[in-house]
């Protein structure tokens, strides 16, 4: 007991203290949760740029080496354009066209597509692609070549564009 005769009150915090508390808490998560997901989805689509980067410079690689004769144009893994048959071909490598049986290869992994709907598709699987014959335009490929690569994805973009567009 004090000096006075008052019992001493515990000090705490009370029932409208903790509310407010509450209500500012519940406040800031609100604010916090859309900015994480626009992160998350902006770091998505740095890693959907630098695959799509990685993978079109593999190609162009590719089809440079079959126009200096680096590699034999009766390739069985070379389109008659010059492209690649399959992304697969770009991991693997093709015959230099020496006699010492070394390989050029072009990746050293085909990188995964980050807004592929499917996670269990093999990496390969994961992307939409383009046939050097095929028009732009086209939506299903011709199975000959690959001319070019981009996302399976229908969503939006950040900026409005579609994923599948780039």
């Amino acid at each position: 007991m004090s000096l006075s005769n008052k019992p001493d009150i515990s000090s705490g915090f009370t029932l409208i203290e903790l509310l407010v508390t509450l209500v500012i808490l519940s406040i800031l998560a609100s604010v916090a949760l859309p900015y994480a997901e626009l992160t998350v989805k902006r770091n998505k689509e740095l890693e959907l740029r630098q695959a799509l980067r990685d993978v079109r410079t593999a190609i162009d690689e590719f089809h440079n080496d079959w126009k200096d004769g680096k590699i034999s144009h009766s390739n069985a893994y070379a389109s008659e354009d010059g492209y690649p048959v399959a992304l697969s071909v770009l991991v693997n490598g093709v015959d230099n066209g020496k006699a010492d049986g070394k390989k050029r290869y072009y990746l050293r992994a085909i990188p995964r597509d980050p807004f592929s709907s499917d996670p269990q598709r093999e990496s390969s699987e994961s992307w939409s692609f383009r046939g050097y014959q095929d028009p732009p335009d086209r939506l299903h490929w011709n199975g000959k070549d690959v001319y070019d690569i981009h996302s399976s994805s229908p969503d939006a973009a950040i900026d409005g564009t579609y994923y599948r567009e780039w």
